[in-house]
């Protein structure tokens, strides 16, 4: 059930199918269940972003390689404008569709990192990036064909940061409401990371308007 979007310039993004399912969120083990759902097979990329939002704000260039210096701010403008063209409902992924598909959805094997226990064979980070980003799809890909889920550059997800997942929802649903209003997850770590940083379970957080070359972001739609 994977596909293929056509954007009108000729611009081409593949989305691989999620079966929903029942699994345990972080190190806390809480139960969730979660939907069907679409998710990129790779991160956003410059010359998708480009297609759609007509600049590049990228600081490592490449048309295949993530796109970086973006908000998330931001990527609520890149899903705005993608839907306009393509009639579509993307968006940004809540944090437990993210761990969900970076586990490997109904195929989790609880790996330490997105498809491997050896973080070199899937990703790209510290001691491997040459000091920037890489074009996406090079590793290898997790159980259910998605690439780059740790490493390369940490991906915005939906929730607004809390430090724990008490009273978070249990249907795979976005978190978003509590105090730190400002401030998103962050998951999977980047080109700079050192390797505990990429680990499946890493959780992190910035602030929803901060634009640097560590954050990047891929889509998902029901």
């Amino acid at each position: 059930m994977d596909y293929t979007e056509i954007l009108p310039d000729g611009t081409c993004f593949e989305m691989v199918w999620v079966e929903g399912g029942t699994f345990e969120r972080g190190a806390e083990k809480q139960v969730v269940t979660v939907p069907d759902f679409y998710i990129g097979k790779y991160l956003v990329t410059q010359a998708v972003w480009k297609s759609v939002m007509k600049e590049n704000p990228a600081r490592f260039r490449g048309e295949n390689r993530p796109v970086e210096n973006i908000s998330w701010i931001d990527t609520l403008k890149f899903v705005n404008k993608i839907n306009i063209l393509m009639n579509r409902g993307f968006r940004l992924p809540s944090e437990t569709e993210w761990e969900y598909a970076a586990r490997g959805g109904k195929f989790n094997q609880g790996l330490q990192h997105a498809g491997s226990n050896k973080l070199k064979e899937i990703g790209w980070y510290r001691k491997n990036s040459v000091g920037q980003t890489q074009p996406v799809g090079l590793k290898s890909p997790n159980k259910l064909g998605i690439y780059d889920m740790n490493g390369n550059l940490w991906e915005w997800c939906a929730d607004h940061w809390h430090k724990n997942y008490e009273d978070a929802p249990l249907n795979g649903s976005a978190w978003v409401e509590g105090r730190l209003m400002d401030e998103r997850v962050v998951r999977g770590g980047s080109w700079y990371s050192i390797e505990e940083e990429c680990l499946l379970l890493k959780r992190y957080n910035d602030f929803k308007n901060i634009r640097d070359d560590l954050i990047g972001f891929r889509i998902v739609r029901n």
